[in-house]
């Protein structure tokens, strides 16, 4: 009898005991400030699952939104938008509408489904007007689709190329899309705040957008290289609305229909074609196609290249570090990634989908993660 009890209460103590040791291997540095553990992402060929290419729209100068006059006819351009597409969709929506409002046109095109033409969609909804979508692409065919996707304006301008009012409508429009992203949170939308880190063995700058807005971005902190589990000297953590692509945009496209709205997939060729739509009031979200169709020379595509694994549950951050990154979404989790200029090719680089893999091999099996089984160090 007392052998039995004996041997219940040995078996009964291992958990305790086990998570013990777990509590003294662990330091704060491997949390997440909400409290989630910092978990290295299981790095091999084996989880691939698919590899993507996707076309930025990029401009050195930034976005353009501006109204062009053609007869009897308004264009408002909402375009160029770079890597930064899904997080200033709303916000450059908002400097769209606005040049929209004093037209007394009641019925309008939007040109575009992704991201930004859904946003400029809904909003001029909003403002009361019967709103048609003419597209080439919609969902889940849109560059849109395959977005990294946080809040977290980036890629989308060249320092030495802008001046105090860009900076000026940047802000307004940054302010705008915080705030929309923010109505939308929930899973309806597939938007969730994370932590997000960016790791780098060069100091931090101090004059970026996210220490200039640091309002825009909740629990910013530069951290020492004890306050993190990265293998890299700086870190700088900040927590960001994620945005899952194939979760918002069919969710957005319900909403535009829902209210009213109707979409009608077609290519156009040119302007004179486009100004052939009945509406008078058009809003062009066709991000790089405006550079054919309306001559904008500044428009050059920049190619980004996507590794995808399984998808892995215990991962609740995103990391950005020199020339990779590795954002987790629901559908797998993404490896990037690569940005090259003036590169029309969809076709994926197999020595670019080499270099991703091993880069973030090398990354995680160097960071600290004393929850990690032996033999995956």
């Amino acid at each position: 009898m007392n052998t039995r009890r004996a041997l219940l209460k040995s078996l009964a103590a291992l958990p305790v005991v086990s998570a013990c040791a777990t509590a003294t291997v662990a330091a704060r540095r491997n949390y997440t400030p909400s409290g989630l553990p910092l978990r290295r992402a299981d790095i091999s060929d084996d989880r691939v699952v698919r590899i993507v290419t996707g076309l930025r729209p990029f401009r050195p100068t930034g976005f353009v939104v501006r109204a062009e006059r053609f007869d009897d006819k308004t264009v408002i351009h909402n375009y160029g938008h770079g890597g930064g597409g899904v997080t200033l969709s709303w916000g450059t929506a908002h400097l769209a509408a606005d040049l929209a409002r004093p037209s007394p046109q009641r019925r309008c095109a939007v040109l575009g489904c992704g991201a930004v033409g859904l946003a400029t969609a809904r909003l001029l909804q909003r403002y009361g007007r019967e709103v048609t979508i003419y597209a080439r692409d919609l969902p889940p065919e849109t560059t849109s689709n395959i977005a990294g996707a946080q809040w977290s304006p980036a890629s989308f301008y060249d320092r030495d190329t802008v001046d105090e009012r860009f900076y000026e409508r940047l802000a307004v429009a940054m302010r705008h899309a915080y705030r929309e992203f923010q109505h939308l949170y929930g899973p309806r939308y597939g938007i969730r705040w994370v932590s997000n880190y960016y790791v780098s063995d060069r100091p931090m700058a101090k004059d970026d957008l996210r220490h200039h807005y640091a309002a825009m971005f909740p629990e910013l902190a530069d951290l020492a290289p004890d306050e993190h589990p990265f293998p890299a000297r700086y870190a700088t953590h900040f927590d960001t609305m994620f945005i899952e692509p194939p979760v918002y945009l069919p969710a957005v496209m319900r909403d535009f229909r829902d209210a009213g709205g109707t979409i009608v997939v077609r290519e156009f060729r040119d302007v004179p074609d486009i100004l052939a739509l009945d509406e008078a009031l058009i809003v062009n979200c066709t991000g790089l196609g405006s550079k054919a169709l309306f001559g904008d020379d500044d428009l050059i595509p920049v190619k980004g290249q996507l590794v995808v694994l399984k998808p892995q549950d215990d991962l609740h951050y995103l990391m950005i570090s020199d020339g990779i990154y590795m954002f987790p979404r629901t559908d797998g989790v993404l490896l990037g990634g690569t940005f090259e200029r003036n590169e029309w090719s969809l076709v994926p680089d197999a020595a670019e989908t080499r270099r991703i893999l091993q880069s973030h091999r090398t990354f995680f099996r160097n960071m600290d993660d004393p929850w990690a089984l032996p033999w995956t160090t």
